[in-house]
């Protein structure tokens, strides 16, 4: 073949992706005009069909463009693989995916699609883009050709009925539009109830896919629809097969024989520390103190890993899930209630089959022994936080053994963290929040729920036992060694996080520095401890949420991968999930690859499990959105009989279309629309995070205090509008306040972030 004339024909194609041309166009586009020329290109097209770069379309004679089988030698970068991310109205950007790829391959930065280019995409979906010569200081652009992989075909929201045909009008705000129903296809749903969609086909020349219903939801506004609509929109299920109801069923306590074959531990104190309502306990510690001056901790995980075998209905099931999703008013299971709050629960002078490591430990926190493998327990109390809390509090026993022991608990817990913080970790936490719900789950109350020394304990020695773990399988002990090749190359699951983008970083530096706030970027420990400076300083003020967020987005995100690359976040070199296979996929993953290797196995196949680690990375994702979804729902429940009230807030955001306001005490998030603010002609002033007005100067900015009205909420949107209470004391800034001194335990009032 002709490379160079290949090469020029197929740029005509790749310039034109949705044209069809035969040889007569090509010929006249190059000039190639004499007879040996145009025989040429014949010969030339066709090799290009051979090799299926070129396909050919309805009409014979023509060809187009096979975005599948580009050959990047011919027309190298011309195209890019990614997720895209849609906006309202139809924009989007897509994100290249750049492993695997030539780093020059793809731009650094998001490609951003015209609405009339998405090419029936929807939010979510892998697609390949035509790339737009880059025009001087715009963002790269460019046009989808192919949808190589849809995220989801199950869309929920309202029917609304014309005479013979329907529209699914969803729930999404990035579902750019309606789904047509022919009304043989509504299944007997009825003007405005809520249902599920299962999108069928997408005709080239339709601007509206077309669906089913396959599932009726209810009328919008029940809590219960509500709650469902979220769990079908994020394509979780909302009930388990009978088939795997029925293995649960089957599932019995375990035998005096299996008791035998462990590790016994029923007689060591052994207690579980857990929320007030929790009803699943997968996690235990137990304490004693040994004749040498060390203490004896064991984390005892619960053994699901005997009871969920590969292959079996409930494990399908379970993989599917990847994790458990925490509702306002719910919690959906990963495994069928017979296991998680039953069989597999770590419940008070019940015996429970376990996967431990226990380690010797002297009270400065080093550990000077550890053993891992099978025990049983029997947990001798089941603690509530706060409880916990109170005998931290209070620093002296009550005289009961378990008061003894998180005494002496807490202490190792505060050095382990105190050294974690010393060696780099970054505090990423949040505030979590919480509702007072009636009996019909309806919101009375929101607040912020409080982390406290307890929290810490537990999360200390799940942190240590993880490390543990990963160490075990992934650091060898001697390189040059035959044992410690063969041990450095055993396929894990590990938790990892990477480093943050070093241009994304260096905005988000620019971005608080003018807002008063100063990072040193210089190592990876000035940077950890400048994080931690920030989010200390910013506790309480209005900057907050914004700056978390973005500080959250400059980091990169926790995964799941059998590549260990370490955490970043954490400042642990080998790190992974172990501690709560009941709720996370990976982490059973980890308890049966762990049985695996310290039985002698060999090592499983590591792109089988690196496909594993991919769907749980998506499902745990699909989760947390899931879950922030329903708090902003139930926020929107909360203020919608309260319209007309005033409340303090504090701005947490400005945009070309508002300003954002988050309320004092309950983080209820609403937006104040520009056009609202009739004093004066407003003007966002991006760079400085404000909005300006035009003839008097007045200024509203991220984290000033205002007094709002709730205006409008529309809890099928969960969207909430305010309007402003005209208020003098509302343009000036907070006051910045010196910073509380943390605790000799480093107490703070927030959640940790689940980068971890």
């Amino acid at each position: 073949m002709n490379e160079q004339l290949a090469k020029t024909i197929l740029k005509i194609f790749v310039n034109n992706p949705f044209d069809a041309y035969n040889h007569k166009q090509i010929a006249s586009r190059i000039g190639a005009n004499t007879k040996r020329e145009r025989q040429e290109v014949i010969r030339c097209m066709q090799e290009l069909a051979e090799q299926k770069q070129l396909v050919e379309d309805d009409h014979k004679g023509k060809y187009k463009i096979n975005p599948k089988n580009i050959n990047d030698d011919l027309v190298p970068h011309s195209y890019v693989v990614g997720t895209i991310d849609m906006k309202q109205g139809g924009k989007a950007y897509v994100i290249p995916q750049t492993d695997g790829q030539d780093p020059t391959a793809a731009p650094s930065e998001d490609i951003q699609i015209a609405p009339n280019n998405t090419h029936h995409a929807l939010h979510g979906d892998t697609v390949r883009v035509l790339l737009f010569p880059q025009r001087k200081m715009h963002k790269p652009e460019g046009q989808v050709v192919e949808i190589i992989k849809r995220a989801k075909t199950r869309f929920v929201g309202v029917i609304q009925k014309q005479e013979r045909f329907a529209f699914m009008v969803s729930d999404s705000r990035t579902m750019p539009v309606d789904i047509f129903i022919h009304s043989d296809d509504l299944g007997g749903a009825e003007d405005g109830e809520k249902v599920l969609v299962q999108m069928t086909d997408w005709p080239e020349r339709m601007n509206n896919p077309v669906g089913k219903v396959v599932k009726r939801l209810g009328r919008p506004g029940d809590n219960n629809v509500e709650m469902q609509s979220i769990l079908a929109e994020y394509d979780f299920p909302l009930e388990f097969p009978a088939e795997a109801e029925a293995e649960a069923k089957k599932i019995r306590r375990p035998t005096k024989k299996e008791i035998a074959s462990r590790r016994d531990f029923r007689d060591v104190l052994t207690f579980t520390i857990d929320p007030a309502d929790a009803k699943d306990f997968d996690d235990a510690l137990s304490y004693r103190k040994l004749e040498n001056g060390h203490a004896e901790v064991g984390v005892h995980i619960a053994d699901v890993s005997h009871y969920v075998k590969p292959g079996t209905a409930i494990d399908r099931e379970a993989y599917e899930r990847g994790t458990s999703v925490y509702l306002v008013d719910r919690t959906i299971p990963m495994l069928p209630e017979k296991l998680c709050n039953d069989v597999c629960s770590l419940r008070q002078d019940e015996e429970k089959l376990c996967f431990s490591v226990v380690m010797e430990m002297d009270n400065k926190g080093k550990v000077h022994k550890t053993w891992m493998g099978k025990t049983v327990i029997c947990s001798n109390r089941r603690m509530a936080y706060e409880e916990a809390q109170a005998v931290i509090d209070s620093g002296v026993s009550d005289g009961t053994d378990v008061a003894d022991a998180i005494l002496a608990l807490h202490g190792i817990a505060t050095v382990l963290r105190t050294a974690r913080y010393k060696s780099g970790a970054i505090n990423f936490e949040s505030q979590e929040v919480k509702f007072q719900l009636d009996e019909n789950a309806h919101p009375i109350g929101v607040y912020i729920k409080e982390s406290k020394e307890a929290n810490w304990l537990i999360e200390e020695f799940m942190l240590l036992a993880n490390k543990t773990v990963a160490e075990y399988i992934g650091k060898p002990k001697s390189r040059s060694s035959k044992a410690g090749a063969q041990k450095s190359v055993k396929t894990f699951v590990y938790r990892v996080h990477d480093e943050p983008n070093p241009e994304k970083l260096n905005t988000f530096v620019e971005f608080v520095a003018k807002l008063g706030f100063s990072m040193k970027v210089g190592s990876r420990k000035a940077l950890a401890e400048s994080y931690n400076n920030l989010f200390r300083d910013i506790a309480g003020r209005g900057e907050e949420n914004m700056i978390d967020t973005i500080a959250i987005r400059t980091m990169s995100k926790a995964y799941y991968s059998t590549e260990n690359i370490g955490h970043y976040g954490l400042a642990f070199p080998y790190y992974t999930h172990f501690t709560s296979p009941i709720r996370r996929y990976p982490d059973l993953m980890v308890h049966r690859l762990l049985e695996r290797y310290l039985e002698g196995g060999t090592s499983v196949n590591k792109e089988e499990y690196e496909e594993y680690c991919k769907h749980c990375s998506v499902m745990e994702k699909k989760a947390a959105d899931a879950e922030r979804t329903s708090i902003k729902y139930k926020q929107a429940e909360f203020l919608a009989d309260k319209l007309g009230q005033v409340f303090p807030a504090l701005i947490s955001g400005v945009s070309k279309w508002g300003i954002y306001a988050e309320i004092e005490g309950n983080k209820c998030e609403g937006m104040i629309p520009i056009g609202s603010l009739k004093d004066d002609y407003y003007m966002l002033d991006e760079d400085n995070y404000q909005v300006i007005g035009r003839r008097h100067g007045h200024t509203y900015k991220l984290g000033y205090p205002v007094n709002i009205r709730v205006k409008r909420v529309d809890m099928l949107k969960k969207q909430i509008d305010f309007e402003l209470v005209e208020d003098e004391s509302s343009r000036k800034p907070i006051k910045p306040t010196k910073p509380n001194k943390p605790s000799a335990s480093g107490k703070t009032r927030k959640r940790r972030r689940s980068t971890k």
